[in-house]
């Protein structure tokens, strides 16, 4: 499993995936977890990603390793699987709300001065670094997550043929359906239209992609909801489940 930027596997006993690794144990999956920096550049943690591949490869004996990512780990996996001898290591990916052409609304941060964003960049990094990062970069990593900088990493690492490629999407209904992307949830949909308060729906669709993730009410799911960070017993879907049905789906295609 391959968190997203902004957050580590584990941070202040919160785990970044809520109970969902507790429900692939139960139902016999063997979970592990990427291990990469917060705000690590895709180069970087990619790194430390093929570190953790290999190693798992070694203590289970298996071949292949399925990945299930979200958000910006989704990139990281597919530059991964682009790496040396890596696409034959990994059976499938399936990317969590990833923005995989980029974020339209992120193309605004090449409009600021570079010094500035270079200075509050340092700051971002320090601050990462006292909580754990190896090599935080926020400059890089967050301009990567641009839809100016993912029409390039797409030009440069087209899908293997080798591995299945399948994704998700999760949707905000509204701004005030989750408090914490109130104005990024304006943001995005002025720019790139219905997204969950940080991934365009649109931009989250690559290889088979499985639909999108909401409630039947007014809400909707968020970039965090959709990690069952909240634990709410959402109307219509159970986040947990929801990667359980994932892993069961892929163990019946022979994944």
């Amino acid at each position: 499993m391959v968190h997203g930027a902004g957050f580590r596997d584990r941070a202040a006993g919160v785990n970044y995936w809520g109970r969902i690794p507790r429900y692939l144990a139960r139902a016999g999956v063997k979970v592990f977890y990427g291990g990469t920096d917060a705000w690590g550049s895709i180069e970087s943690n990619v790194r430390q990603l093929r570190r953790t591949v290999l190693s798992v490869l070694a203590e289970t004996g298996a071949e292949k390793v399925n990945i299930i990512a979200h958000s910006k780990g989704g990139l990281e996996a597919r530059r991964l699987i682009n790496t040396a001898d890596m696409a034959f290591r990994v059976a499938s990916l399936t990317t969590i709300s990833t923005p995989h052409r980029g974020v339209k609304a992120m193309n605004l941060a090449f409009q600021f001065p570079e010094w500035l964003y270079r200075f509050v960049s340092f700051w971002v990094d320090l601050w990462f670094m006292i909580l754990g990062d190896r090599n935080p970069d926020f400059y890089n990593g967050s301009l990567e997550l641009s839809a100016k900088r993912c029409a390039e990493f797409n030009r440069l690492n087209p899908d293997c043929r080798s591995v299945y490629y399948q994704s998700y999407a999760g949707r905000l209904r509204f701004f005030f359906g989750d408090v914490l992307y109130l104005l990024t949830w304006i943001l995005v949909n002025l720019y790139d239209g219905g997204n969950d308060g940080l991934c365009p729906v649109e931009s989250a669709k690559w290889g088979c992609f499985r639909g999108v993730v909401t409630t039947r009410g007014v809400l909707g799911i968020s970039h965090s909801g959709i990690l069952d960070l909240y634990r709410i017993p959402y109307k219509g879907v159970k986040i947990p489940e929801l990667y359980v049905d994932i892993v069961r789906n892929l163990a019946g295609r022979g994944f």
